[in-house]
């Protein structure tokens, strides 16, 4: 049986992949092995890998909302979009779980322009800057130039001294960042110029899947018990994450959700955080 990718490409259909994508969501062997008969029951030749995977997640939600959210995650990472402002704003919140100060959308004159960076880190007094390359499109991945451009922008800016964080700092590090995939190209390039890369699943074990699963900072946009209109409202209020919401129920309020779809939503979002 072949399978349509994203891209347009057909491959082999992979039963095990499947199955393992539905395990990283939290359902157990039997629960995965059972939505997996049901898909291949209606499974044909050339059936795009987008029809599958929403079948899945159909046939996961109707057994839990949690499981759905989590195997959601990637699309859920598309509706940070689609200029890519919010995404910006939940990598902040990333990377604010693991410790670090943050600060976002700073705009520093380099040595020979100005530059607007996405988000800057403190830590262990190293200051490092964040590029963001969001797409809107699951099939789009980040090339060499996209390495190579952010290079130069970091180069332009490291040799100065700027008032950041309360003191005289230097931007010593710089990290890239995308909600898809980089390029083997592009990889080669930035660990050769000393950049760090960050994506949805590089470095191995360490992508953007398993921060997010790690430390529980799940985007609003995966929540099964809102629509899309209600958590772009939320979106545009700054509550970007689920313990965001959780920290600030009023927004669902402001949103105004009645008081049952209110209990839904944050009984969604303690379980996933939990």
């Amino acid at each position: 049986m072949k399978v349509t990718k994203y891209s347009g490409e057909l491959v082999h259909y992979d039963e095990q992949k499947l199955i393992n994508s539905l395990r990283k969501s939290g359902a157990d062997q039997a629960m995965a092995e059972t939505i997996v008969k049901e898909i291949e029951s209606e499974m044909y030749e050339g059936i795009s890998s987008k029809r599958i995977y929403k079948r899945a997640y159909q046939l996961l939600k109707n057994i839990s909302n949690v499981h759905a959210a989590r195997y959601n995650l990637r699309t859920a990472l598309l509706g940070l979009g689609p200029a890519g402002f919010f995404f910006e704003k939940f990598i902040a919140k990333v990377m604010k779980e693991q410790g670090f100060q943050t600060k976002i959308s700073i705009t520093l004159n380099g040595k020979c322009i100005s530059h607007e960076i996405d988000v800057l880190l403190l830590k262990n007094d190293i200051v490092s800057m964040i590029e963001c390359k969001f797409h809107s499109g699951q099939d789009a991945k980040s090339d060499v130039k996209v390495p190579m451009y952010i290079l130069s922008r970091f180069n332009d800016l490291k040799d100065k001294k700027y008032d950041l964080f309360s003191a005289k700092r230097s931007i010593s590090k710089c990290i890239i960042v995308t909600n898809n995939k980089f390029t083997t190209d592009a990889i080669q390039f930035g660990e050769c110029s000393g950049l760090s890369m960050l994506s949805w699943d590089y470095p191995q074990k360490n992508g953007i899947k398993d921060l997010v699963d790690r430390f529980r900072v799940y985007p609003v946009t995966c929540l099964t018990t809102l629509t899309k209109a209600e958590k772009d409202q939320l979106l545009i209020l700054d509550c970007i994450t689920i313990k965001d919401l959780i920290q600030h129920p009023d927004y669902l309020k402001t949103i105004e959700l009645s008081h049952n779809r209110t209990i839904n939503v944050l009984k969604e979002a303690n379980q996933l955080t939990n």
